[in-house]
């Protein structure tokens, strides 16, 4: 079955940098082929998207709150998203869930990202 299997998350100080990644296998089509992206969900807050990457030209977009801070890429040979976040904030706490995206959807479980100050 499909698998998305991210990894990374943990407790940061204000500042700090993290890099999750996530996994997936078991997919129907080639992972090139899916569009990727990073949402969070902080408690009581909707799930929100983060960072997308395409599946044909790898182009990325933001959410306004991390632009210049967070950069997500992709390594089709391995078939792993990541997402690198620099200079984190208290406000980017949340779980970070990892999605792919082609005709239908896959998540992930989701991992835990505390930024303390």
């Amino acid at each position: 079955q499909v698998q998305l299997v991210e990894s990374g998350g943990g407790l940061v100080q204000t500042g700090g940098s993290l890099r999750l990644s996530c996994v997936a296998s078991g997919l129907t089509f080639t992972f090139s082929r899916y569009a990727m992206s990073w949402y969070r969900q902080a408690p009581g807050k909707e799930r929100e998207l983060v960072a997308a990457i395409s599946s044909a030209t790898s182009s990325t977009n933001y959410a306004d709150s991390v632009k210049g801070r967070f950069t997500i890429s992709r390594d089709n040979a391995k078939n792993t998203v990541y997402l690198q976040m620099n200079s984190l904030k208290s406000e980017d706490t949340a779980v970070y869930y990892c999605n792919a995206r082609a005709f239908v959807q896959y998540w992930g479980q989701g991992t835990q990202v505390t930024v303390s100050s």
